[in-house]
């Protein structure tokens, strides 16, 4: 009987494996915990070192060889959207699914003819619109070249497309550094390291921001904001400047998406909004065109471009100060809710003409 317990009892079948032999010796167990204690000590002078602990992070952060310095498509040229995963399969979310899809229901709808205000949605850009960049991104490339012991260019031209362009056109055309393809890898992800580290320095919005996101809250229209920080940088910024109240939903670098529309429809799906009640607010031509393929209206902020580059967008203003809840109305004013969708053209044919025809009488 007890042969037959210890032979079925998982406890007992387990206890060897989590036993050390008594034939091992003392002095084999100080040597072996002097070795982990210089292994930690060496990881800990890695880290303190370089910034990268044995997983590849920075200061207990991932690496980011980020879409920060990276010109992103335009996307959605033809309506196309993303793939998106759901229990049943993978699910394909295009402009049009998500203008059929979001249409609002009875009471929706009753509510919207009410209050017509909170049927729209507002998808902020992070860069230069919810907050002034382009100094960070500016200081991250001279950083960058002090550290490799390079120049930057003084030029307001070559500066400006630092700001916008990738930063393998960057580093080959603009600086011309004559750098291997391993290298630059290493200085790509340098940068978004130097960007994350000055990113607490920025305290911020830009103006009148805040102001107009209070109106906005007050009529209960939903705001979301979309950016390639990763989730937990992009909160700690929204707190930092005191906006992190006024956004229902953040569209990050976890979301995976590809190109500036998808990130657009993401941000309207968060919200539950149609694409085609929604706005964007941008101060990037190539933004416009991306919020436009996906049947959205545009806002322009001019001041990273100048206006003339953004005769595009629907609307273009100053700084936020100058903007109302009516200005929202007007912009689906003119043809109604349904102006951004596929219409049939409708050709009307002519009635045959009447033919002539000579009573005679006999």
């Amino acid at each position: 009987m007890d042969t037959n317990l210890r032979s079925s009892s998982p406890l007992l079948q387990l206890r060897p494996s989590f036993c050390f032999s008594h034939s091992i010796s003392h002095s084999k167990l100080m040597l072996s915990k002097s070795k982990r204690l210089n292994l930690v000590q060496n990881r800990l002078v890695i880290k303190n070192s370089t910034g990268f602990d044995e997983n590849g992070s920075f200061n207990g952060f991932p690496a980011k060889p980020s879409k920060l310095f990276m010109q992103e498509a335009i996307g959605a040229e033809y309506g196309e959207g993303f793939e998106t995963f759901r229990l049943d399969g993978p699910l394909k979310v295009d402009v049009d699914y998500l203008n059929d899809r979001l249409q609002e229901g009875f009471l929706k709808r009753i509510r919207y003819a009410m209050k017509p205000d909170e049927a729209y949605g507002l998808i902020f850009s992070w860069d230069n619109v919810v907050a002034d960049t382009r100094a960070l991104k500016l200081n991250a490339w001279k950083q960058l070249a002090l550290e490799e012991g390079k120049e930057i260019p003084e030029e307001g031209d070559a500066q400006r497309l630092m700001l916008y362009a990738c930063a393998d056109h960057v580093l080959h055309k603009i600086l011309c550094w004559e750098t291997a393809e391993r290298e630059v890898d290493r200085l790509k992800s340098r940068l978004s390291q130097i960007y994350y580290d000055n990113l607490p320095k920025l305290r911020k919005p830009m103006d009148g921001l805040e102001e107009w996101l209070d109106a906005v809250s007050t009529a209960r229209i939903p705001c979301a904001v979309v950016s390639s920080l990763d989730r937990r940088n992009m909160v700690d910024a929204l707190e930092r400047i005191g906006l992190k109240k006024y956004f229902q939903a953040i569209v990050s670098e976890e979301d995976g998406m590809e190109s500036i529309a998808h990130r657009f429809l993401s941000a309207a799906m968060k919200l539950d909004r149609k694409p085609s009640k929604c706005v964007v607010f941008e101060d990037d031509p190539r933004s416009i065109t991306a919020a436009h393929n996906c049947t959205m209206m545009a806002v322009a902020l001019i001041g990273s471009h100048p206006a003339y580059d953004l005769v595009q967008a629907d609307l273009a203003v100053g700084n936020f100060n100058e903007l109302s809840v009516i200005n929202l109305r007007r912009l689906f004013a003119n043809k109604g809710s349904t102006f951004m969708d596929w219409q049939k053209q409708i050709i009307e044919k002519t009635p045959p003409k009447r033919k002539l025809t000579v009573d005679t009488i006999f």
